[in-house]
């Protein structure tokens, strides 16, 4: 008897990797015919619904990324929305703030399922519940095989997450370990309320705690540059102590990308997006806008490349594309160590404390309304220029005090 017979071939204006906030807002923008108007295949190895860590913090800068990608306000999950939180730092309250600019607190699980559906409202043709195999990616028509269905087309993007197995299939490893963060978090109960909303920098090292209440619960979690924290259980224990929290609740972990794109996301025919591109911002932690916006760029770029007949274009167009994203995380790259180095975080210490404006711009930056450039160009005016320089200089030109600035 003969084996099984070829698989099933269909072909696609675009492949789509990953179902998640970035895979889904690049398949609704491609599939929709009111824009792009591509045949889809949107693949994820998950069934939808699906858990996913995360603080699930729905700020003002993705639902500007969401009005673009998908059109509306809001996705149709449900949603906490907070305007009052409170900011901590390295064991320090540094206070309660009212009035701020609204931030919508939400589960991944019902988050991507709404974009999910709504990419498939679009017009994706979806294929979920199996991980994707034999990824052929170096040719022009990159192609793949989820069960006995084998998908092809002239461009494919790899929205697959921090362990991307796109990104590994391209360059032999999704990240870089020396870069990568890595967050813990617990989902406690709906009757527990450990404090309310809030953010507390550097209750790991190099990284933040947050309280966020839900529709369904409190998550309770906190993250850091991975190589910094070696007892990152221990950091999560006095966390949930310092916030009252006791019993033992179930700990997630993962990898978080914090900080560190990929200088060019893709290669050949392949762009990657979200996660799987390393943006995730280097000082907040926020993902979710990045990812659909960088799902939208990438669709975009793919629909113009398809558009001239040039489909190895779509990474140029889109690497420009995301110029704006890439510098946007520069600063913040620039700023991180005036937060977290211990020569320079007590003077942030007390200026946030004291200081309005400090607070202000950190919101207005959650709400979209405010870029890192901004807040660069304040902290260039206000520190003392020999600090600033420090900061700014390569690693192997600082001296005393730059020297020991990481």
């Amino acid at each position: 008897m003969g084996g099984p017979g070829p698989a099933r071939r269909i072909e696609f204006d675009l492949i789509v990797v990953g179902a998640g906030p970035a895979g889904s807002a690049a398949a609704a923008s491609a599939a929709s015919a009111a824009r792009a108007g591509l045949s889809v295949a949107l693949v994820d190895r998950a069934d939808f619904p699906r858990d996913k860590l995360c603080g699930g913090a729905f700020s003002g800068r993705a639902q500007g990324a969401f009005a673009r990608a998908f059109g509306g306000e809001m996705p149709e999950a449900p949603h906490l929305t907070r305007s009052a939180i409170t900011f901590g730092a390295f064991g320090e309250t540094l206070g309660h703030f009212e009035d701020i600019p609204p931030i919508h607190l939400t589960m991944r699980r019902s988050l991507d399922l709404a974009l999910f559906e709504a990419a498939r409202a679009a017009g994706a043709r979806t294929f979920t519940g199996q991980a994707p195999e034999a990824l052929a990616l170096d040719g022009a028509r990159p192609s793949l095989r989820v069960g006995e269905t084998e998908l092809s087309a002239p461009l494919l993007i790899g929205a697959d997450g921090v362990s991307s197995g796109v990104a590994r299939a391209l360059f032999g490893r999704p990240f870089d370990p020396k870069e990568i963060g890595f967050a813990l978090e617990v989902e406690l109960p709906e009757d527990s309320d450990p404090t309310g909303f809030r953010i507390d920098f550097g209750a790991a090292a190099w990284g933040y705690g947050w309280v966020f209440p839900k529709t369904c619960g409190t998550t309770v979690g906190l993250g850091g540059i991975h190589a910094r924290n070696p007892k990152m259980r221990e950091s999560l224990a006095a966390y949930l102590a310092e916030r009252g929290v006791s019993g033992t609740p179930r700990i997630k972990g993962q990898y978080l990308p914090f900080g560190a794109p990929r200088r060019v996301p893709g290669a050949g025919h392949v762009l990657l997006a979200g996660d799987a591109a390393g943006l995730v911002d280097p000082i907040t932690g926020e993902g979710i806008a990045y990812a659909m916006e960088s799902g939208r760029l990438a669709a975009e770029a793919a629909e113009a490349a398809l558009s001239e007949g040039r489909p190895e274009r779509a990474l140029i167009r889109y690497r420009r594309a995301l110029g704006p994203t890439h510098r946007a995380m520069a600063h913040a790259r620039l700023i991180r160590p005036v937060l977290f180095q211990p020569l320079l975080r007590d003077a942030f210490v007390a200026g946030f404390r004291n200081s309005r404006s400090l607070k202000d711009d950190y919101l207005r930056l959650l709400a979209g309304e405010l870029e890192y450039a901004d807040i660069t160009r304040k902290l260039a005016a206000r520190m003392p220029r020999h600090i600033w320089r420090a900061l700014t200089l390569p690693r192997d030109k600082r001296h005393g005090i730059a020297a020991r600035l990481p």
